[in-house]
């Protein structure tokens, strides 16, 4: 497994991390443990959950029963903001807040500190210098490493940097969004954006719900356990006849090199500047197999103009 440093900070994660949305939601303790351990063995040091993830908390509450003694050889990324009571929907971003999810994440995950520590979504009520004031007293605390941002707008991003600047407050280091072949919208404004100010970019949905693993075919139903299966929405939202049309270049792609999909999927954003590590989930320690393999081909530029031309 090949480690990058993310954005311009000293923390070095896996090219392939793992995204533990999965746990306690889709699949239980046990499940979860044997999904843990293989990442472990395939040198898997990103490990990203939020405190909503799992129903509200069972992400964080199976990572802190299944690590142990492993917890000191990962990079532990979480997130804060999202509205974790019933009824509730504000993201919230408050000094007040962080303080209180902070302390219930480290129990939770059965932990003295975060490595990165996440801003989830952007609260519209709290000023960004309230919430990186916030985040500055963790870091110096010691409950938190380092921090980044996740589902921000370009120029929110932008602002949080400068007034990090100007106010000598520890910064993003890193920002999540979604990014892949199928949806490539991050590269209008935020990418750009995360070049300039040396932030890391950790791409999420990168298989875009699954399209990308060429499981799916067109015009035929999902099988069965799938998330196309168990959510019209992503069907909707991925399965349309422009990407159907763009997979099936994207798979003839892949063939004439003897590559399949999955590792295209990977290795393009591995290639793209400011990725660090790619964010993806697994319910099987199968899957982490072939998505730590698929990480390994190197795209050669004459590659990567190609693909671009396949879009059209």
């Amino acid at each position: 497994m090949n480690h990058r440093t993310l954005g311009q900070s000293g923390l070095e994660v896996s090219t392939v991390g793992l995204g533990c949305n999965n746990f306690g939601m889709r699949i239980d303790l046990e499940a979860t443990r044997k999904v843990v351990a293989k990442a472990l063995d395939l040198g898997i040091t990103l490990f990203d959950t939020a405190d909503i993830y799992g129903n509200k908390g069972g992400s964080e509450t199976m990572l802190g029963r299944v690590l142990d003694a492993r917890r000191k050889d990962i990079v532990l990324a979480t997130k804060f903001a999202g509205p974790m009571v019933e009824g509730k929907t504000r993201r919230d971003a408050s000094r007040r807040y962080i303080m209180t999810a902070v302390e219930a994440s480290l129990r939770r995950l059965k932990t003295d500190w975060i490595d990165l520590y996440q801003l989830h979504f952007a609260d519209p009520l709290t000023p960004m210098e309230e919430t990186l004031r916030a985040l500055d007293d963790l870091i110096r605390q010691g409950k938190v490493r380092y921090i980044g941002c996740s589902n921000l707008p370009a120029w929110q991003m932008v602002e949080a940097q400068w007034i990090a600047r100007e106010s000598g407050l520890h910064r993003f280091i890193s920002a999540q969004d979604e990014y892949s072949l199928l949806v490539r919208e991050a590269e209008a404004e935020k990418i750009p954006a995360a070049q300039a100010y040396g932030v890391g970019l950790l791409p999420y949905f990168p298989l875009a719900s699954g399209l990308l693993t060429g499981k799916y075919k067109r015009g035929v139903s999902a099988p069965a356990g799938t998330r196309f299966a168990s959510s019209p929405s992503l069907v909707n939202r991925y399965a349309t006849e422009s990407n159907w049309a763009l997979l099936e270049r994207l798979q003839s792609f892949c063939a004439e090199r003897g590559r399949t999909l999955l590792e295209l999927a990977f290795s393009w954003l591995l290639a793209r500047p400011p990725v660090a590590s790619v964010i993806a989930g697994a319910t099987q320690p199968e899957q982490l197999e072939a998505n730590a393999k698929a990480a390994d081909w190197t795209l050669t530029p004459e590659d990567l103009a190609e693909i671009d031309r396949l879009r059209v």
